[in-house]
C-alpha cells in the first residue's frame, strides 16, 4: 500500500486478507461459490456494523457477495429508522365484502 493510503483503507485490507484466508469463498447468505477470479465481489461483513471492532478471530465478520451485503446493510438502515427488523404481522381481514351480496339483490 501507498505511504498515502488512508488508515481506513489499510485496516480493511488487512481484515479482508485475514477473513479469505480463514472462511471458505463462499457468500453466508446465498452459497454462491466465489473463485479467484470473482473475488471482488465478496466483501467482508461486520456483523455487529462496527468496522473498528476486528477481533483477530474473526468473530465480527462474515463473507457476503455484494447483493446480500447490500441487503444486509438495507436492512440495518431499516431498523435504525424504523426500529425492527421484524416483518410486521398482518392480521387476515375480517371483513366480507359479499356478506349481504343477497339481500342487495334484491333490492
Amino acid at each position: 500500500m501507498a505511504a498515502d493510503t488512508p488508515t481506513y483503507k489499510k485496516s480493511e485490507a488487512g481484515y479482508r486478507d485475514k477473513a479469505l484466508k480463514m472462511y471458505p469463498w463462499v457468500c453466508g447468505r446465498c452459497a454462491r461459490e466465489f473463485v479467484y477470479s470473482t473475488l471482488r465481489e465478496l466483501t467482508v461483513h461486520h456483523i455487529d456494523h462496527d468496522h473498528d471492532n476486528n477481533p483477530e478471530d474473526g468473530s465480527n465478520w462474515e463473507l457476503l457477495c455484494l447483493y446480500c451485503h447490500d441487503h444486509e446493510h438495507q436492512k440495518y438502515g431499516e431498523f435504525v429508522k424504523y426500529g425492527s427488523m421484524a416483518e410486521k404481522k398482518v392480521e387476515p381481514a375480517t371483513h366480507n365484502p359479499f356478506a349481504d351480496l343477497k339481500a342487495m339483490m334484491k333490492k
